[in-house]
């Protein structure tokens, strides 16, 4: 009898989420464009509705829908990817990250406190330094890189339900011990929760080291082309009907329409091909940088001058990513005149993309962040984020090459 051999994520990649063929055998997964689906009989609906075998399969796309599902299953089968128990985990596909993460943060931290880090995405920050207090539940900050802070806040919190954190911090491309914050979040009766966004499955996949709920912004490398706004969060089904996650996304409404979850169907499929690029770029990149006079410093994990090179070492694979942050010597005017005279690079926020995308976090995506927090985090005015594309490497080096030189 042959050994079963195991599928690489390539593989997977391609194949990831796939369902029953519809009744016309397609090859492509079918965009199953319906607000509401017809029911056999009254009995078929009425079983469906109280959620018996033999109900209608379903009822209403807010509630969930084919297309969506096959994302769910595909995003949910690469984080679970080395997993021996991946058919314990589901996933649940949103409208946005940001509804992803905060339906998960209602859910997961429901009148409890929540220990965040300190350096996240704007809008997370923002709604966790804004919303959450208005929610019935609180939000304490903490540097993730540093066990010891996250700790003391564990035992000043002693109501904490949630651990929050971004595998690769935006924008300053912090890395924190994964494992290490699973075992105190475990030991604090409390649950953690990974944005995986720059990492992806491909670099890391959070839930071999311990995490109990991954997100992600499907707007970026999953998606891939700039061309669909999307999230998607995955954990153990008994986690997501303990925390009735489910119920939160319904009343919310935050579930992903069918042709948006088609569009990011078809970025899983070259997820990892993409981020191999994108790590072989990022690296390329990140080493011109480091070496250029006007440039202070620069954050990108491949580099032995990254804090946390080590421990990003140890947990990433297959390359390093293609984010990357750095420090400009000339402040917030020389971070201005950056972003004006590159011609390759694209001017644009989000990431993630094919092409090449810079962006000034202090007059763009960070400008909303509380100052204080700001500073807390090390979002200082001369940061530049960029997010390295697919293109060649030489063109984009020799873009940043003459944007610099145009600096006073």
């Amino acid at each position: 009898m042959k050994t079963k051999i195991k599928p690489t994520l390539e593989s997977v990649a391609v194949h990831a989420g796939k369902g029953k063929k519809d009744q016309y055998g397609s090859h492509a997964t079918p965009i199953y464009q319906t607000s509401t689906f017809v029911f056999n009989d009254v009995e078929s609906g009425a079983r469906a509705f109280r959620h018996e075998e033999g109900g209608a399969s379903h009822v209403y796309s807010r509630l969930g829908n084919p297309t969506v599902e096959e994302l769910e299953r595909a995003v949910c089968e690469l984080e679970t990817y080395s997993l021996e128990n991946g058919d314990d985990y589901a996933g649940m596909a949103f409208g946005s990250g940001m509804a992803a993460i905060t339906t998960g943060i209602i859910a997961l931290a429901k009148g409890g406190h929540i220990v965040a880090q300190d350096a996240l995405y704007g809008c997370t920050s923002q709604f966790l330094k804004e919303e959450v207090p208005v929610m019935g539940m609180s939000c304490s900050f903490a540097d993730m890189s540093d066990l010891m802070q996250v700790e003391m806040e564990l035992k000043k919190h002693p109501e904490t339900k949630l651990i929050y954190l971004e595998s690769i911090a935006n924008p300053t491309m912090t890395v924190s011990d994964i494992k290490a914050l699973s075992q105190l979040a475990e030991e604090y009766g409390a649950k953690l929760m990974v944005d995986n966004t720059f990492a992806t499955p491909y670099h890391i996949r959070p839930f071999e080291l311990g995490a109990d709920v991954v997100v992600h912004s499907t707007t970026k490398y999953i998606g891939g082309h700039g061309s669909v706004i999307g999230g998607v969060m995955a954990a153990k089904k008994e986690l997501i009907e303990e925390s009735e996650t489910a119920l939160f996304r319904k009343n919310l409404g935050g579930i992903a329409g069918p042709m948006d979850a088609w569009l990011t169907l078809n970025g899983v499929k070259t997820l990892p091909l993409r981020m191999k690029k994108h790590a072989e770029n990022g690296m390329a990149v990140a080493r011109f940088l480091e070496n250029h006079p006007k440039v202070d410093y620069v954050f990108y994990p491949g580099l032995e001058s990254h804090p946390q090179h080590a421990l990003a070492s140890s947990i990433m694979k297959d390359g390093y990513g293609g984010m990357i942050a750095f420090e400009l010597k000339g402040g917030y005017d020389a971070g201005v005149s950056l972003m004006n005279n590159v011609k390759l690079c694209t001017l644009a926020v989000s990431l993630g993309a094919v092409d090449t995308l810079i962006q000034h976090p202090a007059s763009m995506t960070h400008s909303i962040v509380d100052e204080e927090l700001k500073k807390q985090a090390g979002i200082t005015d001369g940061l530049v984020r960029i997010s390295v594309g697919i293109e060649g490497a030489e063109d984009i080096i020799a873009d940043l090459e003459q944007a610099l030189e145009i600096q006073n």
